[in-house]
């Protein structure tokens, strides 16, 4: 299969970044909040120039931020209307966020500004208006829409979707999670009623380090589930490892990192599974206007938010990891991506790199001095 690029968009906007894809502040932050929760701020300049020579450098070298006009403030900084004392979250990490929450909001305008990337979801090709439809949830009594994105948590929330319906007693229930059943698609309702609640309700979705993201997907989907190991790894192993393209007796559960990445390369974005296909892609933020963004590497205090944001019951809670749940730790995705052959992980950055950017990621450090500690 041939490997369809993306374009990233290359002309300066004539109209200028797009108000609508504003993410809100949490509250109002002074210059007193911003004293007391001074701690936080050397790790905040820290990640403002990680991500400042990562992603946002290289659009500045591809040409892509010229002529840029610095996004304006946001329009609106006051205090939001829910109860915060209904649940109690850390001021030190809150301040922290809402900067995380601008740098990142800043970065989706001026991009999503641009002339030839989408800013309304009936303007996307309709494969691509059918996946992010697909991917986003319904909530009618609490009045929001959850654009899911598989290996970020997505398990936990709609286990949460389903609490709030009713479905399910509590978020504890030790059920395998039916992950069609039971929730209402976007992609169910009318136009009309599409628009409705894309303009009136609270939208949210939560997005992962893109490369943390992708691992987690090769080592679950092909380490654990026999379906996947079935339908993928066996054509991976046959396509890309030498002497097996017309071995008939192959598993399909032994598809090493570097094939699965080969696998990828050759893979048009927009028609990818759902696991590996760019948050982008899934979730489309400059098409939708998201009014929270969310962390899985905050996933404790920026669930903790939307729960209170969306007025859910007290007794809901985000629930908490499985036992069984492996994590990718720093370590495991330094060893596998510094043993990725480097022009691979050069290939297959662009694929990944709306990710990158809009979501304020840095692009991973390969050098033969950092992968050789």
């Amino acid at each position: 299969m041939s490997t369809r690029k993306q374009d990233f968009g290359t002309k300066r906007s004539s109209g200028g970044a797009r108000s609508g894809s504003v993410i809100p502040f949490r509250h109002t932050v002074n210059s007193g909040s911003l004293r007391r929760g001074s701690a936080v701020l050397p790790s905040v300049l820290t990640f403002a120039v990680i991500v400042a020579s990562g992603g946002l450098l290289l659009m500045i070298e591809k040409g892509m931020l010229n002529s840029m006009e610095t996004p304006p403030p946001r329009g609106n900084s006051q205090r939001s209307d829910y109860p915060r004392q209904a649940r109690h979250l850390d001021p030190d990490a809150d301040a922290e966020s809402q900067i995380l929450q601008e740098i990142r909001n800043r970065t989706i305008r001026t991009m999503c500004g641009k002339k030839n990337m989408p800013h309304d979801v009936w303007t996307l090709s309709p494969l691509a208006r059918k996946t992010l439809l697909q991917h986003i949830l319904v909530n009618d009594e609490h009045r929001f829409l959850y654009c899911y994105v598989p290996k970020v948590a997505c398990s936990n929330w709609k286990r949460v979707l389903k609490v709030l319906s009713g479905v399910l007693e509590n978020v504890d229930v030790n059920i395998k999670m039916d992950h069609k059943n039971d929730l209402l698609f976007l992609s169910s309702l009318k136009p009309e009623e599409i628009r409705y609640r894309l303009k009136h309700y609270f939208k949210f979705m939560f997005v992962r380090e893109p490369m943390e993201r992708l691992l987690s997907a090769y080592r679950n989907k092909f380490g654990e589930i026999k379906t996947y190991q079935k339908k993928y790894g066996a054509e991976i192993i046959r396509r890309y490892r030498k002497g097996q393209t017309k071995a008939k007796a192959v598993t399909g559960d032994d598809v090493t990192f570097a094939e699965f990445v080969r696998y990828l390369l050759d893979e048009d974005v927009e028609r990818m599974n759902e696991h590996w296909m760019p948050i982008y892609n899934l979730c489309q933020p400059c098409a939708v206007s998201y009014d929270f963004i969310g962390s899985y590497e905050r996933l404790e205090s920026d669930a903790d938010y939307v729960l209170q944001r969306i007025g859910a019951p007290l007794h809901v809670h985000f629930p908490e990891r499985q036992t069984w749940y492996k994590p990718v730790t720093t370590e495991t995705l330094h060893y596998f991506l510094c043993s990725l052959p480097q022009k691979l992980l050069r290939e297959l950055l662009p694929k990944y790199i709306l990710d990158f950017s809009l979501f304020t990621y840095p692009l991973p450090n390969t050098t033969t001095e950092y992968c050789r500690h």
